[in-house]
C-alpha cells in the first residue's frame, strides 16, 4: 500500500488549514457519526467542557470552527469531546543516552490516518507533530523542547473525557517542562486509556497512565507499549504482543546503552515493527524526537524525513508499506 505523506506549515489558522479540513472532513464525519449523531455530545456541552478543562485553547478552537465553515457537527467533532472509541498499537521509549531523545512507533490503520506533519505557531507557540483530527496530535514537540507521544493503554473502558490527541495538543500549547505536562495530564479527563510519555530538553521524563474510570498515574517509566500496570485486555495484548515489546525495550534500556542509531534501528524491525496493516495495527512510521535540538525525524525502512522547528520545510513523500506478514 502506498501512503501519501504531507508536511504543512501555517503560522496562524488560515487558508491552508481550511483546505485540509475540506479534504479530510467527509471521512472524519462518517467516522464521527458511525454510532448515530445522538450518541455524540451537543455543541454547547462540548464547548462547555473544553472551556472547563482547556480554557487556554478555547479561542483557537473557535477560530478553527469558523474556518471549518461554522457547522454544528464540525464544531462538535473539533472539540474532541467523547469521540467514538478507537484503538492503536504503538511502542515508545526514552533513549538511555545523555541526549534527550524520544523514539516511538505508531501502529494504526493506514486508511484512518492523516499522514500529515503539521507545523504551527498558534497562539505564539511553535509546535510540530503528527496530526490526528487536523489539530490533535499523536506525538509532537514544541519550541521549549518538550516532546510527547501516546500509546493505547489496552483497556476496553470508555468514559466521559476528551480524545487524547487534543490533550497532547493542549500540553504542547501550554507547557514547557515535564513537570508542567504531568500536572496537565493528571487533570484533564480522557475518554479511553492511554500511556503518554513526556520528555523535555533537560532529559526529565515521565509516562502518564491515563484512564477514564480511575485517576491518572504518573510514573518514571521510560518505556510504554499497550498496557498499563497489568494486562487487562488479554486478547488485545496477545494480538499486539504488548508484553513482548515492553520486555524487548526494557532489556535494551537496562542491559546496556545502545548507540542512538542502533536504538532507533530496533524500532524498524520485529518485534517492535509490525506489518499487521489489515488488522489496523501496522507500523505507519517511526518518530525520533531530538528534544534539545527541537528536531523531528520521521523514519521508515530505508527512508528518513527530517524536520526542524526553526527551519521547517513543507513537502510530500510517497511511502510504500511493507508486505503484511504475521507480526505484532
Amino acid at each position: 500500500m502506498e501512503i501519501l505523506w504531507r508536511a504543512v506549515s501555517e503560522t496562524e489558522p488560515g487558508s491552508k488549514w481550511a483546505e485540509l479540513f475540506r479534504q479530510y472532513w467527509p471521512v472524519y464525519r462518517r467516522w464521527w457519526l458511525r454510532d448515530g449523531v445522538e450518541m455524540r455530545p451537543t455543541y454547547l456541552e462540548s464547548r462547555r467542557m473544553l472551556n472547563r478543562h482547556m480554557p487556554e485553547i478555547l479561542p483557537l478552537y473557535e477560530q478553527l470552527c469558523e474556518l471549518s465553515g461554522g457547522g454544528d457537527q464540525a464544531a462538535r467533532f473539533l472539540s474532541f469531546y467523547r469521540p467514538p472509541p478507537y484503538l492503536s498499537g504503538c511502542s515508545q521509549a526514552v533513549w538511555p543516552g545523555k541526549e534527550p531523545v524520544l523514539v516511538r512507533n505508531y501502529d494504526y490503520a493506514p486508511n484512518a490516518f492523516d499522514s500529515l506533519i503539521l507545523h504551527t505557531n498558534w497562539q505564539g507557540r511553535q509546535v510540530m507533530g503528527t496530526s490526528d483530527g487536523l489539530w490533535g496530535l499523536v506525538d509532537g514537540i514544541n519550541d521549549a523542547g518538550l516532546a510527547v507521544s501516546l500509546t493505547f493503554g489496552g483497556r476496553r473502558e470508555v468514559g466521559d473525557g476528551f480524545g487524547v490527541p487534543l490533550i497532547l495538543r493542549y500540553v504542547l500549547q501550554t507547557c514547557e517542562t515535564t513537570e508542567q505536562a504531568g500536572t496537565v495530564l493528571a487533570r484533564v479527563p480522557t475518554h479511553m486509556s492511554y500511556n503518554v510519555t513526556v520528555l523535555d530538553a533537560k532529559r526529565r521524563y515521565l509516562t502518564a497512565q491515563m484512564a477514564p474510570d480511575r485517576p491518572t498515574v504518573l510514573t518514571h517509566a521510560a518505556v510504554a507499549t499497550n498496557h498499563q500496570e497489568t494486562v487487562e485486555w488479554i486478547s488485545h495484548a496477545r494480538f499486539t504482543a504488548t508484553v513482548e515489546r515492553e520486555r524487548f525495550l526494557l532489556q535494551r534500556l537496562t542491559l546496556h546503552v545502545d548507540p542512538l542509531e542502533k536504538f532507533i534501528g530496533a524500532f524498524l524491525k520485529p518485534p517492535l515493527y509490525s506489518t499487521a496493516y489489515a488488522a489496523g495495527f501496522g507500523t505507519l512510521y517511526t518518530a525520533v524526537f531530538l528534544a534539545a535540538q527541537r528536531k523531528l525525524e520521521i523514519r521508515w525502512p530505508g527512508a528518513v524525513w527530517s524536520f526542524s522547528l526553526t527551519d521547517f520545510e513543507e513537502g510530500f513523500r510517497r511511502i510504500h508499506t511493507p508486505d503484511e506478514t504475521n507480526g505484532g
